[in-house]
């Protein structure tokens, strides 16, 4: 059968000390790996000379998502005179105007209280099979909708690293794993690839090419590893998007693309198949649904068997992909979220 159908396929062995827990500074000197398909060659160079290789006639499109607090330490509310117990919740995304969509450490329960800081609290409504939770927030015993929590999050939340980094956030990563141009907030986990840009890097780049927003707010399921044999039967999570009116018609020409990100490449590919502006993006690219529209892609190095190295796969096949990535490790590129970059023209 067909090798790019089966997960074991999109592995690789990825030598310790390759995770990148910090990123580098200035940011634009991470490394950059180009490839061009069409001359089928790869160039080693470092981001901050990205706009020398992009095609002078060519959109850009950025996710401009803001990363939230969303990581919350509590503890449940105490039905005894003994204590309740240490909770941590990871806020993932809103369900309707009064439930959410959480992933809780710690033993609950439907009905259960969780109480954190600033009188925040959070009650446990329904479980799902896949381990996450449904809940809804109270913030001084009154109810309060997303755009009130994102403020209490930000007051007592922590920044939501991979757990890949395995290290606690910090102060630097407040503004480290957050885009320059993020600007609505309901991400728990950054766009990564966007990670690069300087504000000189950024200012150039709006200069020479034109550049255009969408919003993806990634969730914690851009994390979950596919767990099935083959590929194509892996329950695919979605996440919360919006395309302006301008951005589509910009999509509805035929003028080259580059996606800065996995996230955008989504986004717009949803678009193209769907025409819809609004909603919830559950898109699986790999080598069996390639793009359609996207003609660039800059995007990190992704972890074995995840969707994100197949949606790579999506543009240049699952064995080349697998080759650079093996080049990149030769190479000493650093990995995942905080690391190094790589362009496919």
């Amino acid at each position: 059968m067909d090798q790019e159908l089966f997960t074991k396929s999109y592995d690789y062995a990825l030598p310790d000390g390759f995770i990148a827990t910090t990123p580098v500074h200035p940011r634009d000197h991470a490394k950059l790996l180009v490839y061009d398909r069409k001359t089928n060659t790869v160039t080693h160079t470092t981001f901050q000379h990205l706009l020398n290789f992009l095609p002078k006639e060519c959109n850009v499109f950025l996710n401009d998502t803001r990363v939230i607090k969303a990581r919350i330490f509590g503890h449940k509310k105490a039905l005894n005179s003994q204590g309740g117990g240490k909770v941590e919740l990871l806020f993932n995304k809103p369900l309707d105007a009064h439930h959410y969509l959480v992933l809780i450490r710690g033993k609950v329960k439907i009905g259960t209280q969780l109480l954190f800081d600033d009188a925040l609290t959070a009650t446990v409504t329904d479980f799902n099979k896949d381990g996450s939770r449904i809940v809804t927030f109270t913030h001084r015993d009154k109810e309060i909708r997303f755009e009130e929590l994102v403020l209490v999050l930000d007051k007592i939340g922590h920044i939501p690293l991979p757990p890949y980094m395995q290290r606690e956030d910090n102060k630097e990563d407040e503004t480290d794993y957050q885009t320059l141009f993020a600007e609505h907030a309901g991400a728990v986990a950054a766009p990564t690839a966007s990670l690069h840009f300087t504000p000189e890097l950024f200012t150039a780049l709006e200069k020479r090419h034109k550049t255009h927003k969408v919003t993806l707010h990634v969730g914690a399921g851009t994390f979950k590893p596919v767990e099935v044999e083959k590929i194509l039967e892996h329950p695919m999570h979605s996440e919360y998007f919006h395309i302006s009116n301008e951005a589509a018609r910009i999509l509805d020409n035929d003028k080259p693309v580059l996606a800065i990100g996995t996230t955008v490449t989504r986004t717009i590919e949803y678009y193209v198949r769907t025409k819809i502006t609004q909603g919830e993006c559950d898109l699986f690219l790999n080598p069996h649904n390639p793009p359609r529209r996207v003609t660039h892609l800059l995007t990190n190095f992704h972890l074995p068997k995840s969707t994100l190295i197949m949606l790579v796969s999506s543009f240049i096949g699952r064995e080349k992909t697998l080759q650079l990535y093996k080049e990149a490790i030769e190479k000493n590129y650093r990995f995942f979220s905080y690391g190094d970059a790589m362009l496919i023209l």
